[in-house]
Formats: C-alpha cells, structure tokens, sequence
C-alpha cells in the first residue's frame, strides 16, 4: 500500500493530468470521424453508379455512428447531450439516430452509496428519515447534473473548450453557419444545470403559467416537494408515464395498429399538446424549457405528455420573442418578403451566393424554424447536401435563438419518427398575433387567426389582471 505522500501525489498528478487525457480522446475520436467522412466524400467521386455511391455513404455512416456513440458514452459529459440533440432523426443519418437514440436516457449511473451520502449532507437527515422506499434503480439517467452524476462540472468546461475549437475548424472548412455562437450559448446554458434551486424556481414558474393560461395544460409539469430542494438535490412528485421513444411499441402492445388511424389521432394529439406548450412558453412567456430532447418526454394515461427537466431554461429578450413572432407570421403567410425582415429583426445575418436569395432565405426559415416537410419530402436537415445553407451562408446567428432551433428541430423529429407532417407556424399564429398585438406591434385589422377566440383570451386575462 502506497504511503500517504506518494497517495497524494499520485492524485494530485491524475488531477493534472486528466483534462490533457481527455482532450486528446476527444481529438483523436474527432478527427477519426472527421477524416472518414472527408476520405469517403474523394472516394465517391470516382464512383458513377448512384446506387453504389449510396451504399458507400451508408456504409461510412454505420462506421462513423458507432466512433460517435463510443466517443458519447465513454466521454460522458457534454457529449450525452450531443447524443441527444443528434439522436434525431432529421439532424444525423438513420445510422447514427439508431446508435445514439439509446443515450437519450440510459447513460452509466453512480453508485447509489454515492447517491445516498450526497442525500444526507444536503438534506440534513438520514437517509431512511428522508424515504419510506427508495428504488435504487434510477427511472433514467442522462442529466448532467443529477445526483447520479457528481463532479462532472469540471469536465464539461474542457469539453465545451475542445467542442469550440472543433466548431471554428468547421466552419472554416465545410459549414456555412455560426455553429461557434451555438456552442457559446451550450456554454451559458449548461452552467445553469448545477443549480437545483434555480430549476425548482423555473419549474414551478413554468407550470404556474400553464395553470393560469389554460383550462387544460398542454403539458404536466412535475410538482416540486417543498423543503426538499437545495443547490445540489432536488426532489420533485413522480410522474408515471412511458418515454415518448416507446410509444410505437406501447401502441402495439396494446393490440392497436401503430400505422392505423387510431394511433395517429393519438400521435397527432401529443404533438399538438406538446407544440401548443412550446408556443405559450415562447412566444407569450419568453421562458421556456431549453432542453428538448425524447428522454425528457413521458406520455401518460390519454395520450397526456409530461415535460421532465427543467435544468436549462431560457429567456428571450423581448424584442427576440416578438420578432421571432413575426417570423412565425411570415412563415405561416408562406411570406418571404417579411421573413426576410424577421431575418433581420433577430440580427440574423446571412450572404446569398445565389440569384434569388429571398427565396433560399426562406426555405432556410422554413428548414430552421417550422416543422412541415415539404410536399414528397420524408427528412430534411438544414446540412444536406440540398439544404438552403449551400445557398445562404448564415454568418451569424444570435446565441438566445439556438435554444428556439433546438426546440423546433425536436418537434420536427418527433413528427418525422410519428409519420405526421403538420406545420407548428400554423399553430401558432394565434399566440404570435395576441404577442405582437399585446405589444402594439399589429393592429386589429392584421389579426387572421379567428377572432373571436383571440378576444376571448383577452378579456379572459384583462379580468385575471384586475
């Protein structure tokens, strides 16, 4: 046994040591993928048959999916939630959704010894004074922060730092978008995931709003159990549901087509309950949950949805919500002229390299910020080789807006893997008019969504605030 000088010096030089240790395998795995890509993309060149040039990309795809999934689920950290925003299938290859899909909620737990001591140091009591019951299998474990998770902070920062560095690389090479102010806001976002007391405070704001603004709420916010919250624990009511990745299979269980009709009206309620929640977070509230990904998704009894994990929330500044409004109009209205000047609203600056840039801007928009695929289309993601972004450089990109991005690429996700193509810029014209109206920015002639309930909705909430 090691005496306790050279035990302590041992640690001291793997506390040192460990960020360069992580960085170079992060390096080495990025640049393996990286180069297997670029290697593949020379090599099909010489390849004139479309069928053999498609069967060497998939093949490139499967190789690269499981260096990414290794890279995720070795690494941790920062690198599951990259899983989990590519685990979609209209951001990644079918090959890396299937591979990556399994990280949304499944990633390696701590030992609940170590669970339980953090428990009793932030709570004050023992462990069986503070549960009747305690299942030491956890329910999902993905959540940077969560208990299960202890000393991660650390590792994120390098992680961010390596991801930065990749990003500018990126763009410099291959990409024609501001992924850099993407990874400054993953940034910003992330620190705020150590603070439970903060995400005690945005769940409880977010489904006090729900509650106020809605007979029925789109959504079932968890409640939190008072008293049992500190910056480290948080404790909150368990909701019983099945994660929305399951459903398909839950529907076949229970003897019902998942392709019939029954299971797309419950498909298509889902989605609309849980766009609908998205739509009052952001355009009426400007704070909204910011990290949207299936693991954070239950569905309950009655096709309810559940919204899990309030660890990143945003708030937009309002002059963002409200022109983040008229884009929703723009895009609704099927109107470039405007969506070019919501472009510009939101400090969104592009370059056109070609002849009708109104037009490719607004198909970004449409690729970006709604969920309706295009008619014959099946999957689009905005780093096709067809994507508008070939067209439109994006040179920059306010970081506020990424979270918006996410959320809107998360919904699309989920009506590509449901089969069903439905615009959320129709759904929510409604409450991007009432904002905009609210704010003196439109005028009661402009109003198109129907009237009548819109005036409701006024009088409704002029009678709460007297």
């Amino acid at each position: 046994m090691p005496s306790p000088g050279l035990r302590e010096f041992q640690e001291n030089l793997t506390a040192r040591l460990s960020p360069w240790h992580r960085s170079f395998q992060f390096w080495i795995r990025a640049a393996e993928i990286y180069t297997g890509y670029k290697v593949c993309q020379f090599r099909v060149r010489f390849e004139k048959d479309a069928e053999k040039r498609e069967a060497m990309w998939e093949r490139q795809h499967e190789l690269a999916a499981d260096k990414m999934y290794s890279l995720c689920s070795e690494l941790g950290g920062l690198f599951l939630k990259a899983a989990q925003i590519l685990g979609k299938p209209d951001l990644a290859p079918a090959a890396w959704v299937r591979r990556l899909v399994t990280l949304c909620d499944k990633a390696p737990a701590t030992p609940i010894e170590v669970v339980h001591g953090i428990l009793e140091k932030e709570l004050g009591q023992s462990f069986t004074a503070i549960f009747e019951s305690f299942d030491s299998e956890p329910v999902g474990s993905a959540s940077i922060a969560q208990v299960q998770h202890p000393g991660v902070q650390q590792l994120m920062t390098i992680d961010i730092h390596n991801l930065q560095a990749f990003v500018l690389f990126l763009q410099k090479t291959d990409l024609k978008f501001d992924l850099f102010s993407l990874t400054k806001e993953v940034e910003k976002q992330v620190g705020y995931e150590f603070d439970f007391l903060r995400e005690a405070e945005a769940m409880e704001r977010i489904r006090h709003s729900f509650h106020a603004n809605n007979k029925k709420v789109p959504v079932l916010v968890p409640r939190v159990i008072r008293g049992m919250v500190t910056r480290k624990v948080l404790i909150m009511e368990f909701i019983n549901g099945i994660p929305i990745m399951n459903l398909g299979n839950e529907i076949a269980k229970r003897g019902i087509d998942p392709r019939g009709k029954i299971a797309a009206v419950a498909k298509l309620k889902i989605l609309k309950h849980l766009t609908l929640a998205y739509g009052q977070m952001i355009l009426r509230d400007g704070f909204f949950h910011a990290d949207p990904h299936p693991g954070n998704i239950l569905i309950c009894k009655e096709s309810e949805v559940a919204l899990l994990d309030y660890g990143q929330v945003k708030q937009l500044p309002d002059d963002l919500r409200l022109g983040y409004a008229h884009l929703i109009l723009a895009l609704a209205d099927k109107d470039p002229s405007r969506a070019t000047q919501s472009y510009k609203e939101l400090g969104i600056e592009t370059l056109s390299t070609c002849a009708d840039g109104e037009k490719e801007l607004f198909e970004l928009a449409l690729k970006m910020f709604d969920t309706k695929l295009p008619p014959g289309v099946t999957m689009i993601s905005p780093f096709s080789d067809s994507s508008s972004l070939n067209q439109v450089a994006v040179q920059s990109f306010p970081e506020e807006l990424y979270s918006v991005l996410r959320t809107m690429q998360l919904l699309r996700g989920l009506s590509v893997g449901m089969g069903i193509n439905y615009s959320c810029a129709e759904q929510w014209r409604p409450i991007a008019e009432e904002a905009l109206f609210r704010a003196g920015k439109l005028k009661v002639g402009d109003l198109k969504a129907q009237k009548c309930g819109f005036w409701r909705r006024i009088f409704r909430r002029k009678r709460e605030y007297d």
